[in-house]
């Protein structure tokens, strides 16, 4: 690993991701704005600031909340002086409109933007087997791959053009956001006819209806009661949303799009800073 590389952001996902590339023996400096020192990982450089990070690291990667954060990093990655970035590796699910404008932010200023949002939430962050989506060069992850499976166990070229990764990124967790709330459903009737989840979950799995839900949030975090998948309610609800608003932007169909998503809206309103795993109790209290 050649490369110098920084970290911005270091919160659920980012934390473990950064911890890995650390650990996997890359030079690294990494910053958060809630407080870089309480939250680096062992073996990184703490950084006080963003343009301590941007003056140490060719490579940097981005894992931040939303499109409106990343687009705000984006523009102070364009306006700092002393600058030895020249790549940025965005992991952030942000929507593709936010991804085109900030490839149109950075380019000027000569740094290429990757699109590469990821998936597998909090667990796989820390087991270092999420997959990355990655819209950009492919000579570019050629030359980083090393430190991609440092923190990643699948790693996909899904297209040479920012949006790209994140329109598939969306599509994937809406997919997750439609198993989670159907299989809410289909499990609570299985209950009011006298079944066990527990064997409705083994024959399921064994059988066409079996997805991620059945496999295992609802094994490992809602049969245990223990509501801890590590992603937040909040976060799934603007991934939906996020797929619904580029679905009707397409003019492709969004049926399905617009009544999942308001399950989550709905989940998100009335269950605040919930893990998206208590969604089965929503639907379950709010019968309408």
């Amino acid at each position: 690993m050649p490369d110098r590389y920084g970290f911005i952001g270091l919160g659920q996902m980012g934390g473990p991701m950064a911890a890995n590339i650390a650990a996997g023996g890359a030079s690294l400096s990494v910053y958060d704005k809630a407080g870089s020192a309480d939250m680096a990982p062992e073996g990184a450089t703490v950084c006080n600031s963003l343009q301590e990070v941007l003056a140490s690291a060719e490579t940097v990667f981005l894992s931040l909340p939303d499109g409106p954060i990343s687009l705000a990093v984006a523009r102070e990655i364009t306006d700092a002086s002393d600058r030895m970035t020249t790549l940025v590796v965005d992991l952030s699910t942000i929507g593709p409109a936010a991804a085109r404008e900030a490839h149109s932010i950075l380019a000027p200023g000569g740094v290429d933007y990757v699109d590469a949002p990821v998936s597998g939430g909090a667990a796989g962050a820390k087991a270092g087997t999420i997959t990355i989506m990655w819209a950009g060069s492919g000579e570019q992850m050629a030359h980083h791959s090393e430190v991609l499976k440092s923190f990643s166990k699948n790693q996909f070229h899904v297209g040479d053009l920012a949006g790209q990764g994140q329109a598939l990124k969306i599509l994937n967790n809406f997919l997750s956001g439609t198993a989670m709330a159907a299989t809410s459903e289909a499990m609570l009737y299985g209950l009011s006819q006298g079944l066990d989840m527990k064997v409705m979950l083994d024959v399921v799995n064994a059988s066409t209806g079996q997805n991620t839900a059945t496999s295992d949030k609802f094994p490992k975090r809602i049969l245990t009661e223990s509501f801890d998948a590590g992603f937040k309610t909040a976060l799934l609800a603007k991934d939906v949303r996020l797929y619904l608003e580029n679905a009707k932007a397409a003019g492709t169909p969004d049926q399905v799009g617009s009544l999942i998503s308001e399950i989550w809206n709905g989940c998100d309103g009335s269950l605040p800073n919930s893990d998206f795993t208590r969604v089965f109790q929503f639907i379950r209290d709010n019968e309408s």
